[in-house]
């Protein structure tokens, strides 16, 4: 879903053509790097989102000894989508990490809405983690492992209080628009 987003916003800047946006991706980062992202992925998302009619071939550049160059657009529908798409990677993401792209490209959403979906997300991790931490796990640990049960309840007391207190600081910058 990152890539079509990725795709729609760019197109939303300007006409471009799948090379081109591969190119500006891969001086960002390699693309194999990229959650296995290949060139032929990145055309099949191309291809996937000219065919549900959210992107359109505008142009086809003819050059000698060189394949054809077919330039795309955004439809009114792919700008009717785009906020959808952004909306669900929120909704979808488990980290802040899986929301780059969507906290990129926060001027194509209402704000508020994505604040709100994080909120949502923090209660959602707060609830469940007060359900966990009154479970007591030493009933199904053997004799012997209580330090393991201890170090893996502090390592998950870290990891659940850092992941809500950077999903709160997240919430106050887009509150204050500094991102």
């Amino acid at each position: 879903m990152a890539i079509q987003i990725f795709i729609l916003t760019k197109l939303m800047e300007e006409n471009n053509y799948p090379y081109k946006l591969k190119k500006q991706i891969a001086e960002l980062q390699p693309l194999e790097t990229i959650n296995g992202l290949t060139e032929s992925k990145l055309y099949y998302h191309f291809e996937s989102l000219a065919k549900q009619g959210f992107i359109e071939v505008k142009e086809i550049i003819k050059e000698e000894h060189r394949p054809d160059k077919q330039v795309f657009a955004i439809t009114e529908k792919g700008k009717e989508v785009l906020p959808k798409k952004i909306y669900k990677l929120f909704e979808n993401a488990e980290t802040i990490g899986d929301m780059v792209i969507g906290l990129a490209n926060l001027k194509y959403v209402d704000r508020d809405k994505v604040i709100g979906i994080l909120e949502k997300k923090v209660n959602g991790i707060k609830m469940t983690w007060d359900k966990m931490s009154k479970f007591e796990s030493r009933h199904f640990i053997e004799p012997g492992q209580e330090v393991l049960a201890d170090f893996i309840g502090d390592y998950a007391n870290y990891r659940i209080n850092s992941s809500i207190q950077y999903f709160e600081r997240l919430i106050k910058h887009i509150q204050k628009e500094e991102i």
